[in-house]
């Protein structure tokens, strides 16, 4: 019997979502040999990520767990039982993973999770990426902050600090890496797009 459908809905788009991340890397195996990032060549990337796939992991099941009955036996309890904001948070969490999907297209071959020393991949400044240097990061945020309202256990929103801490330092660990890589051109682009929220409705159109 389904205790919560809004944990349920949440806990299908997570799942949908990292398993989409899943394919694009076997994807990028296939025809590169590299895996895009998912374990990074460097080591801090490497350190990092034992601490946000496991964060991830719960982001999928602790939603599961809620949506058949096991908040008590998890000692969890809600913050707040408010159903039209449960469901408001399902809203954005499917709106959120729609708009990934055109980011990921966009992309191409270029998509990355991570930092590769030995791969240099092309810049793509148009679509999403003129308005917001990280789209996809943004995105990722946005449906983990739908996830708490979603689904309001403490330790939700304990995974979902981790998880948005993360992918700041992530997002400036690869703009240092980019601008070392590209010089110039992602530098212009950095001083001129916003990280996460546009400057600008204008968009990018190049080094002016």
């Amino acid at each position: 019997m389904i205790d919560s459908w809004p944990a349920l809905c949440i806990a299908l788009t997570v799942g949908a979502y990292w398993s989409r991340v899943l394919r694009l890397v076997y994807k990028s195996y296939k025809q590169t040999g590299h895996n895009a990032g998912f374990w990074p060549a460097e080591s801090l990337g490497r350190a990092l990520r034992f601490l946000w796939f496991p964060a991830i992991t719960l982001w999928f099941v602790i939603p599961l767990l809620v949506a058949f009955g096991a908040t008590p036996l998890l000692g969890m309890r809600y913050l707040w039982l408010i159903p039209m904001l449960e469901w408001l948070g399902v809203l954005i969490a499917a709106a959120a993973f729609g708009a990934t999907l055109v980011c990921w297209k966009k992309m191409g071959k270029s998509w990355r999770m991570g930092i590769d020393p030995g791969e240099k991949t092309q810049l793509v400044f148009t679509g999403p990426y003129a308005y917001v240097r990280h789209p996809i990061y943004a995105l990722s945020s946005l449906l983990m902050l739908a996830s708490m309202i979603a689904v309001p256990a403490p330790a939700m929103l304990i995974i979902g600090v981790i998880h948005l801490i993360f992918l700041q330092w992530e997002a400036r660990r690869e703009e240092r890496y980019l601008v070392g890589a590209h010089g110039d051109d992602y530098a212009q682009y950095l001083r001129r797009v916003g990280r996460f929220v546009p400057r600008s409705l204008g968009g990018y159109h190049g080094a002016a």
